[in-house]
């Protein structure tokens, strides 16, 4: 039975798709049959007439991956915008059964799949006329824990418990939050991890600092983090 979290994150540019890339690489490294995907990405470079989505190649490259693009994301989408407005711009609307489609066919082919979200919690996927569709109404269709990344300096403390309570809101289960671009030498990332623990009941499973190449997480405890998928 394969199993599956969703990495999530309080905001554009935290440095999710990089957690994300420790993570699976953790994996891989510990043995484990791991997998990586991704519905929908905006903001792809066109290569020799091929859009190569940016965040599933750092992730195949880091973890040294042999999935192709199309396994690894569903849509692709050349604005860098949030996807909803990229499908509109492009025409290419996202439909949530192909992305249980290829969500599926993933962990098919592999015992750990890591899915990874796009922005932050609180991001429309499709915003039209026929379909509203959110990052929570995919989690929750996929039933995946959600690991959540977070810039360690400041402001992350609003981010952070906004992010859990519309979590909590809408019956996302968090599996935990990880800090990134984490100092130790920093006075006010320790005391954000700390409050952190203190405001949301829930202390930090690991930090990342700038230019880590390995998850400061144990491979079984992170393998905990992922629930078996229906």
């Amino acid at each position: 039975m394969s199993k599956g979290l969703f990495v999530s994150a309080t905001g554009t540019d935290v440095g999710k798709t990089y957690v994300t890339a420790l993570l699976v690489k953790k994996l891989v490294q510990s043995g484990l049959a791991a997998g990586y995907y991704k519905a929908a990405l905006s903001g792809a470079e066109c290569q020799n007439g091929q859009l190569v989505p940016g965040d599933a190649d750092y992730v195949r490259r880091v973890a040294g991956l042999k999935q192709t693009y199309s396994e690894m994301v569903s849509y692709v989408y050349e604005n860098a915008v949030s996807p909803h407005l990229a499908a509109r711009l492009e025409q290419l609307p996202v439909e949530l059964s192909r992305i249980k489609k290829d969500f599926y066919s993933v962990a098919a082919a592999y015992d750990y799949v890591t899915m990874e979200g796009s922005g932050g919690i609180v991001c429309p996927i499709r915003y039209d006329e026929e379909q509203q569709l959110f990052l929570a109404d995919i989690i929750q269709t996929l039933r995946l824990p959600v690991l959540l990344v977070a810039d360690a300096g400041l402001g992350t403390l609003n981010s952070v418990v906004t992010t859990c309570e519309y979590m909590q809101n809408h019956n996302l289960p968090l599996a935990g939050i990880i800090l990134n671009n984490y100092d130790e030498n920093q006075f006010m990332h320790r005391d954000n991890r700390l409050m952190i623990e203190k405001l949301t009941g829930r202390p930090p499973l690991a930090v990342v600092a700038p230019g880590c190449t390995d998850l400061a997480l144990a491979a079984a405890d992170l393998a905990a983090l992922y629930r078996e998928i229906d």
